[in-house]
């Protein structure tokens, strides 16, 4: 016989002076099974058997309340406890390129580098910090802090935060959780040891390098050969692991736009040379060879790091052109074919040109990925980033049922915090319908909407964690 201690309680967002539905949450740590009463129950099995709830309520007070087992139709749970008692994931032990728990997605923050790229978004360094504090309290696994190379000032602040964050100096935390502090650099000696210079300080510090894989930025912009990006990729992050860095992040940049630029070579060159339409066919049946022959050289240059040292591989969507099912096709892909994908954490990075950044990260996820870059609020360049909040959000009300049971370490009673954080300091305002975190995502207007509402026993909105 079960019997299973609960506590419901509220927590008021404020939003520009004014009250928004308060978010209740129902948690639970203890719970009797069988014979052994207070037993330990596992986090997963917590949510597995729908004991977390998250409940958006239109009373926007604190207050704590029991909850009887008659208020979920069909359940068999029943509160008997009256203190709040908080059930927060088991984070599994951090290994560079590997992860003790499969089921398990690793949050990669990128707010404060890609993020504060967003045009009109500047923040001086001590906001920096209290942002890096503020993720490290949200349970973000790795903060991207900045481009140390870019600038002194850069470079300061991400040596701030790698002495302080990167080591958890905050007393006034409330977890002992320390996150990973990275640094991105191009792929040279001197960006690559400007990174380490930065980041060294901290606890687990990991060194993110990048370098240009498309066909025409290989051409145009690197003015090198294939043979020789993959010579400076494997170089590049044997260089970074002999400096000491035992974390080394790799991205191909563009790996997830190749057909783009086949598309855009043959309309401009269809259009300034006026090919007949004959000509024009004979390219787009190239097409499919080409792509599959940008492909291989992917696979190959994603071997070549891994054996190099390289602990993670990170795929972006760099202009946010896929589709979820070609992107998740294309992880599931470089899992499939790339020689070593068993030795390290495949990871994503997408933009939000196409408003497809949510779908196409989790997309990623389900096909193998086990690290998601994301950034609060979904703040980048052009239209942004994937949302951590709607992308967290996502995996735990959906990930048992229809994403193989993925879930993460994030704290989500503090993304609201950090939300507003975020928006105060880099002055970009959250529209009101922005998901999960916009003043009107739990707003009704619609008489049809608000009877829904009001007329559930317990006048909320369930969204199961």
């Amino acid at each position: 016989m079960h019997t299973n201690f609960f506590v419901l309680f509220t927590e008021l967002a404020q939003r520009r002076g004014n009250a928004v539905p308060g978010v209740l949450e129902l948690t639970s740590r203890h719970c009797s099974m069988g014979d052994e009463p207070n037993a330990e129950l596992n986090p997963r099995l917590c949510s597995r058997q729908a004991a977390n709830l998250i409940i958006i309520s239109p009373t926007p007070k604190y207050k704590i309340t029991t909850l009887s087992s008659s208020s979920f139709r069909g359940s068999s749970w029943n509160a008997r406890s009256s203190s709040a008692i908080r059930c927060s994931l088991r984070r599994p032990e951090y290994i560079p390129n590997h992860i003790p728990d499969p089921k398990y997605v690793r949050v990669f923050d990128t707010t404060l580098r890609d993020g504060e790229q967003s045009p009109g978004a500047t923040m001086t360094t001590k906001e920096k910090v209290d942002i890096a504090r503020q993720l490290a309290r949200l349970g973000v696994d790795i903060i991207e802090a900045g481009f140390p190379a870019s600038s002194d000032a850069d470079f300061q602040a991400v040596k701030l935060i790698a002495h302080e964050v990167g080591n958890n100096l905050d007393s006034s935390s409330d977890s002992d959780h320390v996150p990973v502090i990275c640094g991105l650099s191009r792929c040279n000696k001197r960006d690559i040891e400007r990174a380490w210079e930065a980041v060294k300080y901290a606890k687990k510090p990991r060194i993110h390098t990048f370098i240009a894989t498309s066909e025409i930025h290989m051409k145009y912009k690197l003015k090198m050969t294939p043979d020789q990006v993959i010579d400076k990729a494997r170089t590049m992050v044997a260089f970074a692991r002999s400096l000491g860095c035992h974390d080394v992040e790799f991205s191909p940049e563009d790996a997830g736009r190749y057909i783009i630029y086949i598309y855009i070579y043959i309309y401009i060159h269809t259009y300034f040379t006026l090919l007949s339409c004959f000509h024009l066919i004979s390219y787009c049946s190239l097409l499919f060879l080409y792509n599959r022959s940008d492909r291989e050289f992917l696979y190959q240059i994603l071997g070549e790091v891994i054996k190099a040292g390289a602990t993670t591989l990170n795929i972006p969507d760099t202009v946010g052109y896929n589709l979820p099912t070609e992107f998740g096709q294309l992880i599931a892909d470089i899992k499939a074919n790339t020689p070593g994908i068993d030795n390290v954490i495949i990871s994503t990075h997408c933009q939000n040109d196409l408003g497809l950044s949510t779908a196409n990260t989790l997309a990623g996820a389900r096909a193998g990925a086990r690290q998601v870059e994301v950034t609060i609020n979904g703040i980048g360049e052009r239209a942004g980033n994937a949302s951590l909040e709607e992308v967290v959000m996502a995996l735990k009300c959906r990930g048992e049922q229809v994403l193989d049971g993925l879930y993460t370490g994030i704290n989500t009673q503090h993304i609201i915090m950090a939300s507003k954080m975020v928006e105060e300091f880099s002055g970009l305002r959250i529209q009101p319908h922005k998901a999960i975190v916009g003043a009107n995502a739990f707003a009704h207007e619609s008489g049809i909407h608000q009877v829904g509402v009001e007329s559930d026993q317990l006048r909320g909105i369930f969204f199961s964690l």
